[in-house]
């Protein structure tokens, strides 16, 4: 019985220590700090011209590459963390620099159809400092034989 109240006031220090807010230090990242205070009324918006694209009909193996083009519309610079797509034959490549407010940008996307046979709906979701955080675009078509 001793064992489990120890066991107990163990746990709920850590669990205490862990939930803990910060000492008001900045974190490393001064980058992502500064632009995840933005308020949601001064926050970037991504504004997609189309959020779907159909490639059509494919053969198998061929690559398709289509660039998702969009404009901040928001207040503030738009940082995109992160673009990931849902297998590994759909590769994103987006903007390493902020995207100013007003300016236009792109998530540069390419379809490998090795080994892909049918309807193809591959979804790419997009990490950015906007509210909300994550927005979707989708690459659709269809691979046939050789």
């Amino acid at each position: 019985m001793k064992k489990l109240v120890v066991v107990a006031a163990v746990a709920g220090m850590l669990f205490t220590a862990c939930n803990q807010q910060g000492n008001g230090t900045a974190p490393a990242n001064t980058a992502t700090a500064d632009t995840s205070n933005v308020s949601a009324t001064n926050a970037p918006v991504m504004k997609f011209e189309n959020d779907t694209h159909d490639f059509g009909k494919i053969k198998e193996g061929e690559k398709v590459t289509y660039a998702f083009k969009f404009i901040n519309k928001g207040k503030s610079p738009l940082i995109v963390k992160d673009a990931v797509a849902t297998c590994g034959c759909t590769k994103p490549e987006w903007p390493a620099t902020p995207i100013a407010p007003g300016a236009p940008g792109e998530i540069k996307v390419t379809f490998n159809s090795a080994a892909k046979m049918g309807l193809q709906d591959k979804q790419i979701t997009i990490t950015a400092n906007t509210n909300p955080a994550q927005t979707m675009v989708h690459l659709i078509g269809e691979v046939v034989a050789k």
